[in-house]
């Protein structure tokens, strides 16, 4: 593992024997990959991490961001299936040899039945990856495809050696049974793995104990935020700033979002106004809608998770006293909606929560109109996908690319269309974008 003070490649002996430091220059290691289990990280692959998800260093930065980004780095090296055939080819030769001959004495025609076990055990193996919620959907694919072409092996050499060698039609059957049912297993699970929530393979406890001792050893992060006490009195500004308003609002349905947005400056560089539905930030709350309001050509852009929370988010900006009951505002849903989730197939950090679940079911005739049976099926299952599991590169890209695609609404190349309204004649129109970035 190399120092990333003066990248000099320390081998485990050294790093054990120096206490865990450099030998060269004495710099202490934050991971150490061979006590980590599987979520092996080290110090440079965290150093790179930090440096990508700001863009070096030039955007600000969520832990649950990290977290996110963290782990999809060290997922993509969950299931490699070059690998898996190396493996599988030593170990069923390894296998057959050296247990089939320890049975030899007590169990007939040892060195067969060992290798039909194996073949079995690693259908099994492969099957549990398919539906494994800690590997990505990559992952489960690439095993339900391994899964496919190992029913081929099976059949190919197992009929052969049962029809010219062993010429046994007792083999003969279990090798065709074990290489069909490989086979379907893996067609079948094809389909499934893109609809499958995923876990973390670590937890935020674990990324807080990391940073705190990262920024120990190797100086602060100044590009992750942290979760500040809010000023909650209103702040006083200056009148000549508040005779003027906005044309576009950004409604984000998490302060986490917010904060995110205003630190890396957006509302500067897109000349909008950026506010949280929990009323983040609550000292110049009140200040910014009574500014608001008094543009009639005002556009609001909603971007929430995609969860049976998130995609209220439109519906009460239309139907609250606090935002925009009554009002001719154009409103916006840029997503995460299902639709998105499902049109990007498997692409996305798909979780799951009980209690989304049964919130999924009290969701408004209104809401449930606006979406899709496939939508409200994905929904009620717990499904979610948080914004945060997106850098903030992205996020702000898509959000950039929703506001110049909604400048002409009209345009018949737009990708943003109408989805409903809160009455005849309202003008309170509801927009909804057709993919997310």
């Amino acid at each position: 593992m190399k120092c990333i003070n003066c990248g000099t490649d320390n081998k485990l002996k050294d790093r054990t024997a120096n206490q865990g430091r450099c030998i060269k220059c004495n710099h202490p290691f934050v991971f150490e990959p061979t006590s980590m289990g599987t979520a092996k990280i080290t110090d440079s692959m965290f150093s790179k991490t930090l440096a990508d998800i700001s863009a070096s260093y030039t955007l600000y930065f969520t832990p649950k961001q990290l977290l996110y980004f963290l782990d999809s780095r060290v997922r993509k090296k969950a299931f490699q299936p070059i690998g898996f055939w190396f493996l599988y080819l030593f170990l069923n030769v390894w296998v057959t040899g050296f247990v089939g001959g320890f049975t030899a004495a007590f169990i007939p025609n040892s060195v067969l039945v060992v290798n039909l076990v194996y073949q079995a055990g690693t259908i099994w193996y492969l099957f549990n990856n398919t539906n494994s919620s800690r590997l990505n959907n990559a992952s489960r694919k690439a095993s339900a495809k391994t899964l496919q072409r190992l029913g081929v092996v099976i059949l190919v050499v197992g009929i052969s050696a049962s029809l010219f060698v062993l010429n046994s039609f007792p083999v003969f059957s279990i090798v065709v049974i074990l290489g069909l049912l490989s086979i379907f297993l893996g067609t079948r699970q094809l389909g499934k793995v893109e609809n499958l929530p995923q876990q973390f393979l670590f937890s935020s406890i674990d990324l807080d104990r990391w940073l705190i001792k990262w920024q120990q050893i190797n100086g602060k992060v100044d590009k992750v935020l942290t979760s500040q006490q809010e000023q909650i009195a209103p702040t006083s500004i200056n009148p000549d700033i508040t005779a003027y308003s906005f044309d576009r609002l950004v409604v984000c349905d998490s302060a986490n979002i917010a904060q995110l947005l205003i630190a890396n400056n957006f509302h500067f560089e897109n000349n909008c106004a950026i506010l949280s539905i929990t009323g983040y930030p609550q000292s110049i709350f009140n200040t910014t809608m009574e500014m608001l309001r008094r543009n009639p050509d005002l556009k609001v852009y909603a971007i929430h998770d995609c969860s049976s929370k998130g995609v209220n988010l439109v519906h009460h900006l239309r139907t609250s006293e606090k935002w925009f009951l009554n009002s001719n505002v154009t409103i916006i849903d840029l997503g995460l909606l299902p639709r998105q989730i499902i049109a990007s197939q498997g692409k996305m950090f798909t979780r799951f929560s009980s209690q989304l679940k049964d919130e999924a079911k009290k969701l408004s005739v209104d809401i449930c109109q606006s979406l899709t049976a496939d939508e409200l099926a994905w929904l009620h299952t717990g499904n979610f996908v948080e914004l945060e599991s997106f850098s903030p590169q992205k996020l702000i890209q898509v959000l950039r690319h929703g506001i110049s695609g909604s400048l002409n609404l009209e345009s018949d190349d737009s990708s943003i269309i109408l989805i409903g309204d809160s009455g005849i004649n309202s003008g309170n129109d509801i927009y909804m974008v057709e993919n997310f970035g």
